[in-house]
């Protein structure tokens, strides 16, 4: 059964590119064949409708996973059974991947997965999706297929799950997280009252979730587009500190945000000389439409809420399954976040020197954070100053190596170390000089006091 309210192809998706392309329409095309129904359904339909930008196309069809790779072969399509238990196979049209999932119902759920039955009718496929907006389906004409009231959602920018939401959220746990994602992403930060009822009642399922499912999540949540309304109710509900093991500093991570848009401005409309001072009177109509999150990464932003000293990292790299690269990022961002400390008054780091130690990026990203969690104005001048500095701050690359001390008649071992970090301590305090001569000199002189005390 199907909702037949829309008989003509809808404008929007009868000319997105996506579908109106040659391999869509190829793969369409292909499992149409033989009187299968073929529908792309989920996001290219819904961020079509949106005005959003398509990266991937999934493809619903009535056809047996079978059948589909028969339907592909005979077409010239390549196809990979890629998730074929749950009826998914990935068909290739020149290069290009189309995720083709036979339409399903659940037989039985277990909170991370369930057990499924293939069957041929539109509407039970819908009904097993997780909201009303993700359960559009359109036909190689851009003729749109609501079943479950999807569009009228959409246009309200609502994510409601469809039917009952505790049934949907005990299906897969996850739908907690993606419900607070989606509302950012897609609800322009409004949360749906029902849902988000559900979700505080059915929270002790995210216990069964791996972390890695968390992590992914929460990391996407972070920048979304409306992620800063939603994070303050998801706080409020407590599932928050409960994600992160700990308490969190909204504060901070607030601030990020609007230290993002002031640079961003300053950048945009500011010259050089006019920033030293107060905000220009436009400097706040600059920014006060910059309302894309973009200006904090992830990783940023979750340092914000949860990272205070550099054992925080190493927490949720375990409590999140973080890559090793991911937490270090933490661990460094809240060590150089202690470095600069207060910048009051024209006080503060060298930020040659902090960019020397930890990068350009990191040493921006840290003057942030320890911004965000200082009593001073997002708009104060200290601190927009020190962020021009670590921008025009060269990155710097230490002059000389061990092979260097050892040429100068140092015996290989600790004392080289010992004359390397003798030397840069120098370096760093001498301003980095560039005299090649001169610092040569002075590592000369540094390896033969390390040989006379080594001898007395």
């Amino acid at each position: 059964m199907t909702d037949d309210r829309h008989k003509v192809p809808h404008p929007l998706l009868a000319r997105a590119t996506w579908l109106t392309g040659k391999q869509t329409q190829r793969v369409l095309a292909a499992l149409a064949a033989e009187g299968h129904g073929a529908r792309a359904v989920g996001g290219a339909v819904r961020n079509t409708l949106l005005g959003l930008s398509v990266v991937d196309v999934d493809i619903a069809t009535d056809a047996l996973p079978e059948q589909v790779m028969s339907l592909a072969a005979r077409a010239g399509l390549k196809s990979i059974p890629t998730g074929i238990a749950h009826g998914t196979v990935t068909v290739i049209a020149s290069g290009q991947p189309y995720e083709v999932t036979t339409l399903r119902r659940d037989v039985e759920t277990h909170g991370r997965h369930a057990t499924v039955a293939f069957t041929d009718d539109w509407r039970a496929d819908a009904e097993r999706r997780d909201f009303t907006m993700n359960a559009l389906y359109c036909d190689a004409q851009g003729v749109l297929f609501d079943p479950v009231g999807g569009l009228v959602d959409l246009e309200r920018r609502r994510v409601r799950f469809i039917g009952d939401a505790h049934a949907r959220i005990r299906e897969d746990y996850l739908r907690i997280l993606r419900f607070f994602r989606f509302s950012a992403e897609y609800g322009e930060g409004i949360v749906d009252a029902v849902g988000l009822e559900a979700c505080i009642a059915e929270q002790e399922g995210l216990s069964q979730l791996s972390a890695e499912r968390v992590r992914t999540e929460l990391l996407r949540l972070l920048v979304a587009r409306h992620v800063r309304k939603v994070i303050d109710v998801l706080s409020a509900t407590g599932l928050l500190a409960l994600l992160l093991g700990g308490t969190t500093d909204l504060r901070a991570f607030h601030r990020l945000h609007d230290i993002g848009r002031v640079l961003a401005a300053d950048e945009a409309v500011c010259s050089s000389k006019a920033i030293d001072h107060e905000p220009a009177p436009q400097l706040s109509s600059a920014y006060a439409h910059l309302e894309r999150s973009e200006c904090v990464d992830a990783l940023l932003g979750l340092a914000a809420l949860a990272v205070s000293a550099p054992e925080d990292g190493e927490r949720l790299m375990q409590r999140l399954r973080l890559s090793r690269e991911e937490a270090s990022r933490l661990v460094g961002l809240a060590s150089a976040a202690r470095a600069w400390g207060r910048v009051t008054g024209g006080r503060g780091p060298e930020p040659d020197v902090l960019v020397y130690r930890h990068g350009r990026t990191l040493a921006a990203d840290a003057l942030k954070l320890a911004w965000a969690r200082s009593s001073e104005a997002v708009t104060y001048p200290g601190w927009r100053a020190a962020a021009r500095s670590v921008a025009r701050a060269p990155e710097r690359k230490l002059p000389f190596s061990g092979a260097d001390v050892v040429a100068l008649g140092v015996a290989p071992g600790p004392r080289v170390g010992g004359v390397l970090r003798a030397f840069e301590a120098w370096w760093i305090e001498a301003g980095f000089p560039e005299d090649e001569r001169g610092n040569h000199a002075m590592l000369e002189q540094l390896a033969q006091s390390g040989n006379m005390v080594s001898k007395a």
